[in-house]
Formats: structure tokens, C-alpha cells, sequence
């Protein structure tokens, strides 16, 4: 499927998060802010949700819900995720990826714009991961290491109200564009 944009329909999801919970979007109350990462154990990926889950009170203020895919199946997820606060699909077929359009390519590891967000976290990785607060990849991961990530704020009736596909591995909102776009959103959801 291509990529969406603002204005459209995002499928609804009816799932289950590798901690058993449900999982559905839209959510009629809330913000979805899907995040479609990359491989278990990511050092990229563990990075940049720490700091979503450090900012987890503030996103549930902000009227947001947060759900993250990996293109890696549960059992190989399970170990890098059962600390985060949020639901984590695995999604080892690839098959939400491509309902979302969200891509792969080398130009994930291969844009030097990637390159200070790999040195970052894989230096915190190294910090890590002998206080056993982090955990190896898998040598091989499923879906493999040139995954892109993406973003996308799905509103209570399933529209798409931002979406961003990144261009390198590390290009993805940050925490304060979130809370950002759900004001945003917020505030033309309520004029609605």
C-alpha cells in the first residue's frame, strides 16, 4: 500500500500487544500515535523509546496512546520491550508495514544524517548493556536491519492527522513534536 497522508483513512487495527493485552485504533477517547520502528533490539529503536517511555505521563495528558511495531516477531521482542509502558506489536510478517506503506532500504544505515544517532546509541547500548538494562539483537533479525521508520497520529474517528515516513533510521518525531502535533490535533478535532 503507499504511504499515507494527512486526511486519510488509516485501517483499523484490532490487535495484540506481546504482553496480551488488545489493542485497537482508532481509540474514540484518545490520540493513536503509531510508531513503526525497526528491529528488536535496535539500538536506535531502544534509545529513542526510552524516551518516549520517560515521557509517558506527559502523552497521557497530552490525550495520546501510543503503540509501537516492530518488524520482528513476539518472541524475539518480548526480552528488549517488557519494560516500556506502551502497547508493542510484533509484526514479524511485515504485514502492518505494508498496510502503512512504511519502507526499507540501505538508505537506512547508508545517510550520513543516520550516522550520529547509530554512534549515540550504540555508545548508550555499550553503556547498557553490562547493567543488563539492554539486550543484544539478534545477529540476524527478522525483517532484517535496513527497516525506516515512521510515524503517524491517527485521530479518534481513524483520520490521519500527521504522518511522517523517515528517510534514514533515525529520523523520527521526537517526544515534544508528538505532544506538538496532539495539541494541534486537539485543538482542530474539538473545532471540528
Amino acid at each position: 500500500m503507499a504511504k499515507l497522508a494527512t486526511g486519510d483513512r488509516a485501517p483499523s487495527l484490532d490487535l495484540t500487544a506481546v504482553t496480551g493485552e488488545p489493542v485497537r485504533s482508532p481509540d474514540p477517547d484518545r490520540l493513536v500515535h503509531l510508531q513503526f520502528r525497526r528491529f528488536a533490539g535496535c539500538p536506535i529503536c531502544h534509545l529513542h523509546l526510552r524516551a518516549f517511555a520517560r515521557a509517558a505521563d506527559r502523552l497521557t495528558d497530552a490525550g495520546v496512546r501510543e503503540i509501537v511495531f516492530f518488524h520482528s516477531g513476539a518472541d524475539e521482542l518480548r526480552e528488549h520491550v517488557r519494560d516500556l509502558p506502551f502497547a508493542v506489536i510484533a509484526d514479524g510478517d511485515k504485514r502492518w508495514y505494508r498496510a502503512f506503506g512504511v519502507e526499507a532500504g540501505a538508505r537506512a544505515l547508508l545517510d550520513p544524517r543516520a550516522w550520529p544517532g547509530i554512534v549515540r546509541a550504540v555508545t548508550a547500548a555499550l553503556w547498557l548493556l553490562p547493567r543488563r538494562k539492554a539486550h543484544l539483537p539478534s545477529a540476524n533479525p527478522s525483517g532484517g536491519r535496513l527497516g525506516l521508520p515512521a510515524d503517524l497520529l491517527i485521530g479518534p474517528d481513524g483520520t490521519v492527522l500527521a504522518a511522517k515516513y523517515g528517510t534514514h533510521a533515525d529520523d523520527q518525531w521526537s517526544v515534544e513534536e508528538v505532544l506538538t502535533l496532539a495539541r494541534t490535533a486537539g485543538r482542530a478535532v474539538t473545532a471540528a
